[in-house]
């Protein structure tokens, strides 16, 4: 796919994706979503890509969805290659399925969050790892204020993250509310100067690049979010019980060992492309469970 909203950059195995509408406030279309949801199918093919940043082009990060007629695209030929998607009648959120794609990502996210991020640029950014602001960056769950509900599966990610006091108190009121408030409830987890933001994320992401073995972050991340569903600690139990004797036995586990001891940078060469252990993923794929009243 040709990138027309995002620009796609990659340098020393860091991919920063930049949304780029910035005349806009980088406001999310059908084919930003399109385009994303392809740089995901990219960068987890990718082996030179470790790490990948999100920022906004411009003063804003991301004003929610493009409400424009003409910008969100409702011409024939704009349906005919960005299609909705209907499951039993019922036409399935566009920034669910942006946000499923990515928290099933083999890389680790970083938001670098530089202006407004409202609506759908709120929610699609829960996924993600790390989370860091500008100073100048305003977040708002805005919905109820455009008599609406919360989306791209924001109702699951949302109170794990600050808590359903938190949570409910956002997305009731539909405020916006500065950098330093979402830094308090752990939306993000730090504020730093606007001309700083995105050396700090990607100075987070080289830590993450020169220093971590790409399948056990992939392994990882998943285990992490994937248990926050569980119903007791005998399901992490058993699911990291089969990554540990997965990856001890591999090439990763053992060069890990040896550079620790000769107190080296490690050198790791297992490649999340081909080199996932095999009970990954683990997950059942569940189909769209839609039904017409």
């Amino acid at each position: 796919m040709d990138y027309e909203h995002i620009v796609y950059q990659v340098k020393d195995h860091i991919l920063t994706i930049t949304l780029n509408r910035p005349d806009q406030l980088n406001a999310q279309t059908r084919r930003m979503h399109a385009e994303i949801i392809a740089a995901a199918d990219q960068w987890d093919a990718d082996d030179d890509v470790r790490v990948v940043i999100f920022t906004g082009a411009g003063k804003g990060f991301c004003a929610g969805t493009d409400l424009k007629r003409n910008s969100w695209g409702n011409s024939k030929e704009f349906v005919d290659e960005f299609p909705p998607t209907f499951v039993n009648g019922i036409r399935r959120d566009g920034g669910g399925k942006l946000v499923l794609r990515l928290f099933d990502s083999k890389k680790p996210m970083i938001a670098a969050v530089n202006g407004a991020a409202v609506g759908v640029g709120a929610t699609f950014i829960l996924p993600m790892d790390v989370r860091i602001a500008s100073e100048n960056a305003r977040f708002g769950y805005v919905f109820t204020q455009r008599g609406i509900v919360p989306e791209s599966c924001s109702s699951w990610f949302l109170p794990r993250i600050v808590g359903i006091t938190k949570a409910l108190d956002w997305v009731n009121t539909g405020r916006v509310f500065p950098a330093a408030e979402a830094l308090k409830h752990g939306l993000v987890s730090e504020v730093v100067a606007p001309d700083q933001l995105l050396a700090r994320a990607n100075a987070i992401a080289r830590e993450i690049a020169d220093r971590t073995a790409p399948v056990s972050v992939a392994v990882s991340r998943q285990l992490l979010w994937r248990m926050l569903g569980a119903t007791s600690p005998h399901e992490a139990h058993e699911m990291e019980s089969q990554a540990l004797s997965a990856l001890t036995s591999q090439t990763d586990a053992g060069e890990g060992v040896r550079s620790f001891m000769e107190k080296r940078a490690p050198k790791f060469t297992m490649r999340p492309s081909v080199d996932m252990p095999k009970s990954y993923p683990w997950w059942p794929q569940p189909e769209f469970k839609g039904r017409v009243d």
